[in-house]
């Protein structure tokens, strides 16, 4: 991706120099730039299913009031939408908000194209987990967005298999390897889930819950510890049970893939809230036979889940109106109206914790509906989200994942060896692009 190549650090020295220096620049609030007088128009860049229906209420409600309209305009997501920002940002001309991944901000702050909100929003801190707060923070006293909406991490299992045969719900990984072993002795041809080299999102979650911290700063210095001892724990975990043939090795999202989750071949899956609409058309002959539960834990002392997808409302630098622009990421994140609405229009899970158990999740998922409790027990378990850190070339290091991963998985090789080129690969891209990198 055409990332300009910039050498500034996400640390909370440089927080303050860009407000100070490159966001004044772009009109701030204090250099007058949202002293506005009459109508305001803003643009705001999003990829999530029936958006406009919920920024009606606003241009019609809240936005009425206070003379801020808001206009949609549909982009696609990850990296795409994130090079087309940063294209539009280089010529000055980025919209003034922005729909982010969490997994996305330290590449569109290194390129100075997100602003400090934290003046306008910091209020509404308390509205959220401390682990999602922290993603839209980078660990400084800025905020450089709004949360919108999280994946926490999940166990799925076929509840119905499960008590044929009379495997009980791991709560520790180390049940959950037993498990494995123990349905593979008993049905040879099922497996409990399947470790898929194709989803990088997936394995950072895991990572995260395990206490990794991929990207951190030193001094004036990016870090890269994707090949710590969190991480290699849970790469030698899986990787030990594909080489023993425990769990499968092939990749999700396929007609394969499908079919083994709908004729009971593979029995569970680590997945994350958003799964229910994922099995209703992977595997829609087992509806109502599907359990949650909590993400197995290192250890029985510990509570803590990973999170898999989510992203946030940013406003950015270019924005001749950030405090208006901010009122509306706060508005579209916090108010119940617009919670419901996102839910109702866009299927989300909403980042907002009192969101979470509000009236758009009384009832469970239809395709969950033998689990009436499936989003008391989601907003629980969100409430224990680890902290994440993230870095300005994960799209390198997803690509390389997949790439040394893929072939680890296919050949049931060595993990560890494949973890230790993901770090070599993203290390040697952040210097490439002119950073500088702590050994």
């Amino acid at each position: 991706m055409p990332y300009t190549k910039r050498r500034r650090l996400v640390t909370s020295a440089v927080a303050v120099a860009l407000g100070a220096s490159t966001l004044a620049a772009c009109g701030s609030s204090d250099d007058g730039g949202d002293a506005r007088s009459g109508p305001v128009s803003l643009t705001y860049w999003t990829w999530t299913p029936g958006m406009d229906k919920v920024v009606d209420l606003w241009n019609k409600g809240a936005g009425k009031e206070q003379q801020i309209t808001v206009t949609v305009k549909k982009q696609a997501s990850g990296d795409t939408l994130v090079t087309k920002i940063l294209t539009a940002h280089k010529a000055g001309q980025a919209p003034d908000l922005v729909q982010a991944e969490y997994q996305a901000l330290p590449t569109l702050v290194s390129n100075d194209a997100l602003a400090d909100i934290s003046g306008e929003v910091d209020d509404v801190k308390g509205k959220f987990a401390d682990g999602v707060w922290q993603q839209t923070t980078l660990g400084t006293d800025a905020v450089y967005a709004v949360p919108q909406d999280i994946g926490p991490m999940m166990f799925y299992y076929r509840e119905d298999l499960f008590e044929q045969y009379g495997l009980e719900v791991p709560a520790t990984w180390e049940e959950f390897a037993r498990t494995a072993r123990e349905l593979k002795k008993a049905a040879p041809d099922k497996d409990l889930t399947t470790f898929s080299a194709n989803d990088s999102g997936l394995f950072a979650g895991l990572a995260q819950q395990a206490g990794a911290r991929w990207w951190t700063t030193e001094g004036e210095k990016w870090k890269v510890g994707i090949d710590d001892e969190a991480t290699r724990k849970v790469a030698d975990f899986w990787g030990g049970l594909v080489e023993e043939g425990a769990i499968d090795n092939q990749p999700m999202y396929t007609p394969a893939w499908n079919k083994a989750l709908n004729t009971g071949k593979q029995i569970a899956w680590v997945s994350a809230v958003w799964a229910p609409g994922t099995l209703t058309t992977a595997a829609p002959d087992t509806k109502g036979k599907w359990a949650m539960a909590p993400l197995p834990q290192w250890s029985g002392s510990e509570n803590r889940t990973g999170s898999w997808g989510g992203s946030s409302t940013a406003v950015t630098t270019d924005s001749e109106n950030r405090e208006a622009a901010a009122k509306f990421a706060e508005w579209l994140n916090t108010d119940a109206d617009a919670l419901g609405a996102l839910a109702k229009e866009g299927g989300i899970y909403p980042a907002s914790t009192s969101a979470q158990l509000s009236g758009a999740f009384a009832e469970p998922p239809e395709f969950f509906a033998n689990q009436p409790d499936f989003y008391t027990k989601a907003a629980d378990i969100a409430k224990t989200t680890a902290p994440s850190a993230w870095g300005p070339n994960v799209n390198v290091a997803y690509t390389s994942f997949k790439d040394a991963f893929g072939a680890a998985a296919k050949n049931k090789s060595d993990f560890s060896a494949a973890l230790g080129t993901m770090q070599k690969e993203t290390v040697a891209d952040l210097e490439k692009q002119g950073f500088e990198v702590a050994r």
